[in-house]
């Protein structure tokens, strides 16, 4: 009986379903390609023969258009073996020698060392992994931006510090989540993912003795992150690790932006708002009246954890000492890939929640009227305090009687279009326009 993975996301159903692309079989086969696309790019730069490129993608079936090329390796054994070196590349090494022909072996890892491969990896299955993460959150916003559109004019009261403050309408409030959820798609698509080619300390002194020559070794990490479908680096980046604190940050900044519309729509969703509603909210084991919000609960909590993982790779990376680091390194892989699966998460779920969402306007306008017309107090000072005096008005509309009848009162008033005053629909100032922005993308 094969045993249960150590995590099949049972503590994490915010990411069930969307994470397989940055599973350990993910990552084992991005570690294959990356070891691949080295022997790619020897042969791409004349160095070695183009058949021992042939033979090794076809042993791992590179030469196809789908499939794993981990696919027969034992994760397991594989996990084992690898605290004896401290990481999966030193044993991978041996096993994909023994797959390849005689005449390949020479020329798997040559001058490599695991720092590349791995750091070229992780870039693989991030970059996959991002591009899934904008097509979320792009969709995200086109449901986003269709809602806005929608209730451009469907006028709502303004919360400021958990209270009733102005008119607002819907549509303002979901092209405010729009907003910063384009953002974060324009800082996840301006990000880079350079392919890691170094050899031993960063110097590629490895790769001048095997090609013969500074030139030729300085051109084999652009060929190199061609063949892993990557970017050309710069320089090698072992201890420089902006590539993986920029890509945390740009991770972070998306959850924090599905966070907020989350966070909004759980707050609009209570028993008492009622504003809006999952268009397939959750059921309770314990109380049948209920539909949790389950979506947003699951988003939130997404977003709950994406901050301290991405100071852990700030701390981790800034860290990162001499040629190699001692550990920094080392915790960026479990901390990067649980920020890459909360975002494939937090995205899918954000996308499922904005395509499916309801606003109920009638709970929109009753919860407008809950102040007797007091939402607009801000408009009313301004016109009145000249009339009747700051008192006067702070005792009026400190009062619990009805707002317009006492109004309608005041000798001072009579000459006042009240009805104009008194309408929220009249004072949403740029609300509307907010809404309707157009397309930023």
């Amino acid at each position: 009986m094969p045993s249960d993975p150590f995590d099949a996301g049972l503590l994490s159903p915010a990411t069930v379903g969307h994470d397989a692309l940055v599973s350990d079989r993910a990552y084992l086969d991005a570690l294959v390609r990356a070891e691949c696309a080295l022997v790619t790019a020897y042969a791409d730069r004349g160095i070695a023969p183009r058949e021992i490129a042939v033979a090794v993608d076809h042993t791992f079936g590179l030469d196809e258009k789908y499939g794993s090329p981990s696919l027969g390796i034992d994760l397991g054994a594989l996990a084992a073996a690898s605290v004896a070196g401290g990481n999966p590349v030193i044993p991978l090494v041996g096993e994909l020698k023994g797959r390849v022909p005689a005449e390949c072996r020479p020329w798997i890892h040559r001058g490599a060392t695991s720092q590349d491969i791995l750091d070229t990896a992780t870039m693989i299955v991030a970059r996959a992994a991002v591009a899934q993460v904008i097509a979320s959150l792009t969709h995200t916003g086109q449901w986003l931006r269709a809602l806005a559109e929608a209730h451009a004019d469907t006028v709502a009261a303004a919360r400021t510090l958990t209270q009733h403050a102005v008119p607002t309408t819907v549509g303002a409030r979901a092209a405010a989540w729009e907003r910063g959820i384009h953002r974060s798609v324009a800082r996840l698509e301006a990000l880079v993912f350079p392919a890691q080619l170094g050899g031993a300390a960063g110097t590629l002194a490895s790769f001048v003795e095997i090609t013969g020559s500074v030139d030729a070794a300085a051109a084999l990490p652009a060929a190199y992150a061609e063949a892993a479908v990557l970017d050309t680096p710069d320089a090698p980046w072992h201890v420089t690790r902006w590539p993986v604190t920029e890509l945390g940050d740009a991770l972070s900044q998306a959850i924090d932006a599905v966070g907020a519309f989350a966070s909004d729509v759980a707050t609009l969703s209570r028993t008492e708002i009622g504003e809006v509603a999952e268009g397939a909210g959750g059921g309770s084991s314990a109380m049948p009246q209920k539909q949790n919000p389950a979506e947003a609960v699951l988003i939130r909590s997404a977003a709950m954890r994406a901050p301290q993982l991405a100071a852990t790779l700030h701390l981790a990376s800034a860290l990162a000492v001499d040629e190699r680091p001692d550990g920094a390194w080392h915790a960026e892989w479990p901390t990067l890939r649980e920020l890459l699966r909360l975002a494939l998460g937090a995205s899918w779920h954000a996308s499922s929640l904005a395509a499916h969402l309801r606003v109920d306007t009638d709970a929109v306008a009753r919860n407008l009227a809950l102040t007797g017309g007091r939402i607009v107090s801000e408009r009313l000072r301004g016109v009145l305090v000249p009339l009747i005096g700051a008192d006067r008005f702070a005792a009026l509309v400190g009062g619990d009687g009805d707002l317009e009848e006492a109004l309608r009162a005041l000798p001072e008033t009579r000459d006042l279009d009240l009805d104009a005053l008194l309408d929220p629909a009249d004072y949403v100032g740029l609300a509307p326009r907010l809404a309707r922005t157009e397309d930023p993308r």
